[in-house]
């Protein structure tokens, strides 16, 4: 996910066995960065970058009050 500020700009899908491979994550943040060039240039600060598994996680919590 791309956000400026506190703005989601875009969520690209990753192939997960593909992120440890050099230069896959890179190429998405450069194609992000050319896509809105434009809009990059109106905010003072730079893109941040986030990667997450939007797949929900279970915890399970096994002690008793």
């Amino acid at each position: 996910m791309m956000y400026i500020g506190n703005d989601l700009i875009e969520a690209v899908q990753l192939d997960d066995e593909k992120i440890p491979k050099p230069g896959y994550l890179g190429s998405f943040k450069r194609n992000l960065k050319l896509k809105y060039k434009e809009l990059i240039r109106q905010y003072p600060d730079p893109p941040e970058f986030l990667v997450s598994n939007p797949q929900p996680t279970t915890f399970q919590n096994n002690s008793i009050y």
